[in-house]
């Protein structure tokens, strides 16, 4: 019997999902003197304990939004006098919802949501970077599947069609592998039933993102041939907001950045210490027992977890023309009508007031 479906693996795979149960699938205008204005005025509210700023937060519940939840476990929501209540979503699609009717002030998703919403005409901005998108491809060790060619003919889990992932997959990695959807068997499903489904021998290969990939490769005999983010990176999630917000409550939303960029520099240069305080929202154990049987504490996992990605609180102009090649990758999958200039979508006065 193969290894990966006998009665130990799945043993071990029950433990491993429940481990991340609390994951979910998606798969987020002013001048200096303001801005230097608003530092200040974060200050004095806390050193006097005026009342803070109350803002909405959408997050979802993957690595993706690590900078969002460390900045309300850490603290710094509330040291640039904010006081922030956040809310989890299942998908961008639900979050990007919410700030379009009024029940979210910001958030932190996938930027393909903004486009698709603009496309109908909603009033969205894309205000500040978050993370580089980080997709991987994972096959069983004994499958025999090498390359992204040899999933011609394969069955593939993957998230909901339409969504970063799905665009990237279609438009990046089948293009790569000389292959297409139509080559492959797909199965949209959320990241933990992917995984569930590869490690039980269901389907082939998983196109997931973290913690995902690293608790599946930690905890179950599966590993990765290809990760996008090594070889096309691209600007994935950003922090949204609606167009009244930015107008109407500006200083809110620069101190949700300051916040959100202190977090990220923690995630960079320690990732250990953001660890210990994000570990929670992923993993409930706090061991988990890797593919060989040794224990590993489930902060390390979230610790690697963080290193394997690229956290940016800057969108440049490199992010933008990815960002643009996003937007007709969208157009020829029919997810958009038509091209949108991703300029149009962006306002990037906080980070252009930072920089100077």
């Amino acid at each position: 019997m193969k290894f990966f479906r006998s009665s130990k693996w799945k043993k071990r795979l029950i433990v491993a999902v429940a481990a991340f149960g609390l994951l979910f699938s998606t798969a987020a205008c002013g001048n200096n003197e303001n801005a230097a204005q608003h530092s200040s005025e974060s200050q004095q509210q806390n050193d006097s304990n005026e009342q803070l700023r109350k803002v909405r937060v959408g997050y979802l519940n993957v690595m993706d939004d690590a900078q969002a939840m460390l900045a309300n476990e850490g603290g710094f929501y509330k040291k640039h006098g904010l006081d922030v209540t956040m809310q989890m979503f299942n998908s961008g699609t639900d979050l990007i919802k919410a700030i379009v009717g009024g029940q979210l002030d910001a958030g932190v998703l996938g930027f393909t949501n903004a486009l698709t919403w603009l496309d109908k005409g909603a009033d969205i901005k894309i205000v500040g970077g978050a993370q580089m998108g980080y997709h991987s491809m994972l096959v069983r060790k004994d499958s025999g599947i090498q390359s992204l060619a040899d999933l011609k003919g394969k069955s593939v889990a993957s998230q909901q069609q339409g969504s970063t992932a799905d665009i990237v997959l279609n438009g990046v990695v089948w293009k790569k592998a000389g292959i297409t959807k139509n080559d492959v068997q797909m199965q949209y499903v959320s990241p933990s039933v992917a995984i569930q489904s590869l490690a039980a021998g269901k389907v082939d290969a998983a196109f997931v993102f973290e913690p995902y990939d690293s608790i599946a490769r930690l905890t179950t005999p599966v590993e990765q041939i290809y990760e996008i983010g090594k070889e096309w990176p691209f600007p994935c999630m950003v922090v949204i907001t609606s167009g009244k917000m930015i107008k109407e409550n500006k200083e809110a939303v620069y101190a949700l950045l300051d916040a959100q960029k202190e977090a990220i520099e923690m995630l960079e240069e320690k990732p250990a210490e953001a660890a210990k305080l994000i570990t929670k929202y992923f993993i409930k154990e706090a061991e988990l027992e890797t593919s060989d049987g040794k224990k590993i504490a489930a902060t390390k996992v979230i610790e690697e977890s963080i290193k394997s990605q690229t956290f940016n609180w800057e969108i440049t102009p490199e992010q933008v023309e990815k960002m643009q090649e996003i937007a007709k990758m969208m157009v020829e999958q029919g997810i958009l009508k038509k091209e949108i200039d991703v300029k149009k979508a962006l306002d990037l006065s906080w980070q252009e007031q930072i920089k100077e």
